[in-house]
């Protein structure tokens, strides 16, 4: 492969120049189209939970301070809960509660994430929906549900809703600007990666220059083209 200086990609890339903003701009009208028209928006709402006291505990005991016990079992228990968020056994209460087909429980199960907080012992329960107010109802209603279903197994109540997740205005998989500034780069990626290969698998022979790499022999002299000079000035009368 001939190795190229700074000075003949320029001029490569100079000369192809049409061609590379002609790419880039059909591939920036693509992500726009894809952007605007193509993408389906989708709503994230999100409601928060927090890991308190043990209320069984503190009323024994006839104190309301958080005790290091109760940190540390909190702590233990939050990789639980948030495996036993998406479980059927929440799933299928809430289903029941917002009257949706148990066919459906995969399906939300597959728009429901869950994790912590920066690790602390905030968990975070965010629900993605084409439409915004299912997506803040489901959200609040597994929040719920998994509290009575936490007090149910453990006979204890340590969760509390920090933050009900609210209807969302915007989407969240939606930013267009990113969208088409993403094509546009790709576009022109693609284009120089084009030329230089057209550069590569190019071998005619254009200039002096090309000539003297071809042969290793020194060029001497050369006949200008006056027929092509004689048009462009013919040409230029005529304007």
């Amino acid at each position: 492969m001939e190795e190229l200086d700074l000075r003949e990609l320029f001029s490569i890339f100079w000369n192809r120049k049409l061609q590379i903003i002609a790419i880039v701009i059909v591939f920036t009208i693509i992500g726009f189209l894809y952007s605007y028209f193509y993408v389906v928006p989708e709503y994230t709402a999100v409601t928060s939970l927090l890991l308190v006291q043990n209320s069984t505990t503190s009323t024994q005991t006839g104190e309301s301070a958080i005790t290091a016990t109760d940190l540390t079992m909190n702590s233990k228990l939050v990789s639980t809960y948030i495996d036993i968020l998406k479980r059927n056994a929440v799933l299928e209460k809430v289903a029941d509660n917002l009257e949706i087909s148990h066919d459906q429980i995969n399906d939300i199960r597959n728009r429901i994430s869950v994790g912590t907080v920066n690790e602390t012992e905030v968990i975070e329960i965010k629900v993605k929906h084409e439409d915004p107010e299912y997506a803040a109802k489901l959200a609040n209603e597994v929040a719920k549900v998994f509290c009575e279903k936490i007090a149910e197994i453990y006979k204890l109540s340590n969760t509390y809703v920090l933050d009900e997740a609210e209807v969302p205005a915007n989407p969240s998989n939606v930013n267009h600007i990113k969208d088409i500034v993403l094509f546009a780069f790709i576009g022109a990626v693609i284009s120089i990666v084009c030329v230089l290969i057209i550069n590569l698998l190019d071998n005619t022979v254009k200039t002096e220059q090309d000539i003297e790499k071809c042969t290793g022999l020194f060029v001497l002299t050369s006949i200008p083209d006056y027929e092509e000079e004689f048009k462009i000035k013919k040409g230029g009368k005529k304007k």
